[in-house]
């Protein structure tokens, strides 16, 4: 058994729920910049990769 008890909490009943306004659709007019990121980042590891085969083609034909 602890030795600190926790007090009890006084009864207090809610009282009415103030007006709210309603819910906003949530329209998305952009793509989220991690996408921008990630394409760019496939757009150079791709370029990179593709002067790098092609260096390994050159190197194969001059030997």
């Amino acid at each position: 058994m602890p030795d600190q008890t926790t007090p009890l909490s006084p009864d207090v009943s809610p009282g009415p729920l103030p007006e709210t306004t309603p819910a906003r659709k949530y329209v998305e007019n952009k793509p989220p910049r991690g996408l921008y990121v990630r394409v760019f980042i496939y757009v150079v590891a791709t370029h990179v990769l593709l002067a790098f085969m092609s260096l390994l083609v050159i190197i194969a034909k001059t030997r």
